[in-house]
């Protein structure tokens, strides 16, 4: 009997929490969730993100937030296919004996286009990390955007690739990452992607375990 009452007293608390989240996202507040969709307070939802290192993004309606893990691994299943739907979507031969750096703009946000970078300190940012990737992996990054606006201030700098049919977007970046995201992919299929704000050092290291196995 106290155990049916306690269950009953649970889901009462549970559902009178989801319907004040619901009340809230109508009256055009913001309802923050967790990495599995569940509802929580914005304190909880901050103190997740920090001591987690977890990224937040816009859920499926303008006023959520949910918070997701910033790194994804997996296998891609034909090699052979992604390589050739990659050259053909930037007009550029892959080397499938190589390993695949992929730099990915989502478009223009706040991240990505505030800061106080001039064109000469992203040139020196893009000149060493294209210089590390290609001692790591004898090929340059790639880098390619789904929406164009935010790259603008990089022309003259780096060559900008349209993500063509959004076969990377679809396999890789499904959601609006804030600032740029990368993905390393082995000539074996191998991938690590890392969404949102990164560093140099991320992506040789990245480039580094995958090239080495």
């Amino acid at each position: 009997m106290k155990k049916t009452l306690w269950m009953v007293c649970l889901i009462s608390l549970l559902s009178n929490f989801s319907f004040a989240q619901n009340e809230k996202i109508k009256n055009g507040f913001t309802a923050y969730f967790d990495e599995n969709y569940n509802p929580i307070t914005e304190e909880a939802f901050e103190n997740r993100k920090w001591k987690n290192n977890l990224l937040a993004i816009q859920g499926d309606l303008i006023n959520q937030k949910i918070l997701i893990s910033r790194e994804r691994q997996g296998f891609i299943e034909n090699k052979i296919n992604f390589d050739y739907l990659l050259s053909a979507a930037i007009n550029l031969k892959i080397d499938s004996s190589k390993t695949i750096v992929i730099i990915y703009h989502p478009g223009k946000d706040h991240c990505n286009s505030s800061g106080k970078a001039t064109n000469r300190s992203r040139k020196i940012w893009f000149d060493e990390l294209e210089r590390k990737v290609y001692k790591i992996t004898q090929t340059k990054p790639i880098y390619i955007y789904k929406d164009k606006e935010g790259t603008e201030q990089d022309d003259g700098i780096i060559a900008w690739y349209k993500d063509a049919n959004q076969t990377i977007e679809k396999l890789f970046f499904n959601r609006h990452y804030p600032c740029s995201s990368f993905v390393v992919i082995s000539k074996e299929g191998r991938f690590f992607s890392y969404f949102g704000e990164f560093s140099k050092e991320m992506v040789w290291n990245t480039a580094k375990i995958l090239t080495n196995k």
